[in-house]
């Protein structure tokens, strides 16, 4: 089989066997995918009964991965997570209980409502793939993924998450309300399983190591020019202000994004801008993006595409573009107009 087809009907079977448990959210799963393949973790925002949840279990079913949830609350300590040494008395010596971050897959439901020293050891399990208990570092299953959710409208109880651990975060997706035709659609879902929730029903794992091995495989084939990733960290650049003074451009883009974002007093909004690690994350989820669209080569717009979840929870804010009612969707489709398009 062409690995194009190859490619196209993993893709297609994930998105089938997902859609027997969600209605519509297309966003939410080519997302998921995308953190699947890339090897990332996910932040997802939305109100409660959006399927976030949900969807992260049927992820774990489609992929037959060791699935953990954890649900977060102020009084969560650290060892609830990672684990902690016990006294056996029988053999007068501590032994190693492993916490549920031992898994595959961890769902950190709710994740802003815990407190920093939970917030801390969950940033070691991210990012190195590994947690301290006592005196000795173990390391994680792999594949490793977090995909964490939280509540945008409740506040009381609730912790902000530190910029150190949202960076981590390969993307960030806002759940949107579904539309009327999917709401009808999920009634008569509901309607049709009064007996049978739409959580039990069973799902084939069709995205296994091996398939998950060729996607993988796939993407790293996708040829990026050379003006696309000059592209791609001219918009990371673009976003880190500086004073009211302009950076030295990018060869291939005499247009200086800076200058231009300067000029129209942009930077007032923006606080701290993004990372080397988000030039990363739209590298890499771009190539995906292209996978997804059946392409073998990255086009500005795959990169443009991804550029908000990409992007949004990497770049801080400033006061007065809360006072503006600005959020960061609306500060990045105003950066992206500044760079130059190769």
């Amino acid at each position: 089989m062409d690995k194009t087809a190859e490619v196209e009907e993993i893709l297609d079977s994930c998105r089938k066997e997902l859609s027997r448990r969600i209605v519509g959210q297309r966003e939410m799963i080519d997302g998921l995918l995308t953190a699947l393949i890339a090897g990332g973790h996910i932040l997802l925002e939305g109100v409660p009964g959006l399927a976030k949840t949900l969807a992260v279990k049927s992820l774990a079913d489609i992929t037959g991965l060791v699935f953990k949830r954890i649900q977060f609350t102020p009084d969560l300590l650290p060892a609830d997570l990672t684990g902690t040494l016990v006294w056996e008395q029988a053999t007068a010596s501590f032994s190693v209980r492993r916490g549920p971050v031992f898994a595959n897959l961890i769902l950190a439901d709710e994740i802003n409502r815990a407190p920093a020293k939970v917030q801390s050891a969950l940033l070691e399990a991210m990012e190195e793939q590994q947690v301290t208990i006592g005196e000795t570092t173990y390391p994680l299953p792999d594949p490793f993924f977090v995909l964490a959710t939280q509540n945008p409208i409740e506040h009381e109880g609730t912790y902000t998450l530190p910029e150190a651990e949202l960076d981590r975060f390969l993307l960030k997706l806002l759940i949107r309300y579904p539309s009327v035709e999917e709401e009808i659609k999920i009634l008569n879902f509901a309607a049709s399983r009064t007996v049978e929730p739409a959580a039990e029903v069973r799902l084939t794992p069709v995205l296994e190591s091996q398939s998950l091995e060729t996607l993988r495989a796939a993407a790293h084939s996708v040829f990026v020019d050379e003006r696309i990733a000059a592209y791609i960290v001219s918009i990371a650049a673009a976003s880190r202000p500086l004073g009211a003074k302009p950076r030295q451009g990018i060869a291939g883009f005499p247009g200086e994004p800076a200058e231009k974002a300067v000029k129209e007093g942009l930077y007032r909004y923006i606080a701290f801008g993004a990372s080397p690690r988000a030039s990363i994350a739209l590298y890499r989820c771009s190539r995906i993006q292209s996978l997804f669209a059946g392409r073998s080569f990255v086009t500005p717009e795959d990169v443009k595409a991804v550029a908000l979840p990409v992007l949004r929870h990497r770049i801080v804010l400033s006061y007065e573009a809360e006072a503006d009612g600005l959020d960061a969707d609306a500060v990045i489709s105003r950066l992206l107009t500044f760079v130059p398009i190769p």
